[in-house]
């Protein structure tokens, strides 16, 4: 099963449905952990700096494990946001956080498309991930 596949059955309905409330709770993720570098700034105190580096970077992105980010998100509280979507959903939330281990690095990468993070503050706008949805459900080319 893709990761596409997995997202729609996750979340119900069809794949871009999924792909997209799933990219709203990396978004809300990133907003409560006080933007991209704050999220950054705690992912790299946990010991996952090089992958967060990776998606900030124009690289490709190192994965992380479902497990990796549960343990950064249940130390830093960031967990409640899990929960509260998990919820909603009505999935379990080690499930959403396997999903989100997948689509974070897209999500951080396509908020740094220059390979830096925004000078914005510390805040985060949602609508700095408008098109990753569409971005991972389009067909790849060989």
């Amino acid at each position: 099963m893709s990761l596409l596949d997995s997202l729609g059955s996750l979340l119900g309905g069809n794949q871009g449905e999924g792909a997209g409330s799933l990219i709203s709770v990396a978004g809300q993720l990133i907003q409560q952990a006080g933007g991209v570098q704050g999220l950054a700034d705690k992912l790299q105190q946990h010991g996952l700096g090089g992958a967060v580096q990776s998606w900030i970077g124009n690289g490709a992105n190192q994965a992380i494990s479902g497990d990796q980010l549960n343990q950064v998100l249940q130390k830093t509280g960031l967990d409640t946001v899990v929960n509260n979507a998990a919820s909603k959903f009505g999935v379990d939330p080690g499930q959403l956080i396997g999903q989100l281990a997948q689509v974070l690095p897209h999500a951080v990468d396509h908020a740094t498309p220059d390979g830096q993070v925004p000078s914005s503050g510390g805040g985060f706008d949602l609508s700095m991930l408008g098109g990753l949805a569409e971005k991972l459900l389009a067909p790849k080319t060989a």
